[in-house]
């Protein structure tokens, strides 16, 4: 995966998955802008960078405005002369139930994770069009937005809200050679670390212990790093035909989603469905085909 002369901006990097991810392309050779709110954690992941041979600028930023998208695209073309690869990474939460979630609760979450990668997307794929030699855009979902999640109302929306864009815009910015995919990762950050299943393979990792495969492969379950593969492989001339995808990762374990399609039909002979008919049909047709909601865990971890 050479990306040599590649740009990349990674917003949200100073932690976690973010850093994995600007850590990654950098290694793999490309130039990185590293953005967080927190200065210190921005600059002192862009020195990591540096003092391991690669290239790196700290941009700090709360993203979710057109102003904060448009720095970051200007940072990485003032500092390295162009833009090829944007992770829209940066992301909060707000956890609560919905009859307790507060407008503020959902609108923060939404501004960073829904209205920051349309923001943020939106000025990297003007720059690279101007540019006229493609460009790689990688959005983060997560399973919450795929099948949703207890008590994240807010995050759910954002997520799934994400991977529909990226559908979207993978049609849209294909003349432009511009692709755009989800990873959709699982990993030890402090997003995951409340929650209760997880606390033994946190507790092992904290421990400097190797996770068992029951967490690795059939969890998908592991460090940051372990989810940085797939964000240097699609920035990647390697995947310059994939787009408009959601790719999980985590631990040992590479999955693709599918995109939402029907799973049953009937039809009706030219007058409609009333309600008494649907009634009538569905325990027959569609009773054993629905789909179930959550993450659907293996038993011993339930």
């Amino acid at each position: 995966m050479d990306l040599s002369g590649k740009v990349a901006v990674v917003t949200g990097s100073g932690r976690g998955l973010g850093r994995a991810y600007a850590a990654e392309l950098a290694a793999q050779g490309a130039a990185v802008v590293v953005n967080d709110i927190d200065s210190s954690v921005a600059d002192q992941a862009a020195q990591d960078i540096v003092a391991a041979g690669g290239k790196a600028v700290a941009e700090v930023a709360a993203v979710g405005t057109t102003s904060s998208a448009q720095g970051l695209v200007n940072r990485a073309v003032e500092e390295f002369g162009r833009l090829d690869i944007l992770v829209n990474n940066a992301g909060i939460l707000r956890d609560t139930t919905l009859l307790k979630m507060t407008d503020d609760d959902f609108d923060a979450v939404i501004t960073t994770h829904l209205r920051g990668t349309f923001t943020c997307t939106r000025a990297a794929a003007i720059q690279m069009r101007q540019q006229g030699d493609g460009g790689r855009i990688i959005c983060v979902g997560s399973p919450t937005g795929q099948v949703g999640n207890f008590g994240q109302t807010n995050y759910a929306a954002a997520k799934a809200g994400i991977v529909g864009m990226v559908r979207t815009w993978a049609i849209e910015l294909a003349r432009a050679e511009i692709t755009v995919n989800a990873i959709v990762p699982v990993a030890a950050t402090r997003m995951t670390e409340t929650a209760p299943f997880l606390k033994p393979y946190f507790d092992a990792l904290n421990a400097g212990q190797p996770l068992p495969p029951f967490a690795r492969q059939e969890l998908g379950f592991g460090g940051p790093s372990d989810a940085a593969g797939v964000v240097a492989f699609l920035a990647s001339d390697a995947a310059a035909s994939i787009t408009g995808q959601a790719i999980g990762i985590g631990g040992d374990r590479l999955t693709l989603w599918t995109h939402p399609t029907e799973v049953g039909a009937a039809l009706a002979n030219g007058t409609g469905w009333t309600a008494d008919e649907i009634a009538a049909i569905w325990p027959k047709q569609f009773a054993d085909i629905q789909q179930p909601v959550g993450q659907q865990l293996p038993e011993s971890t339930k």
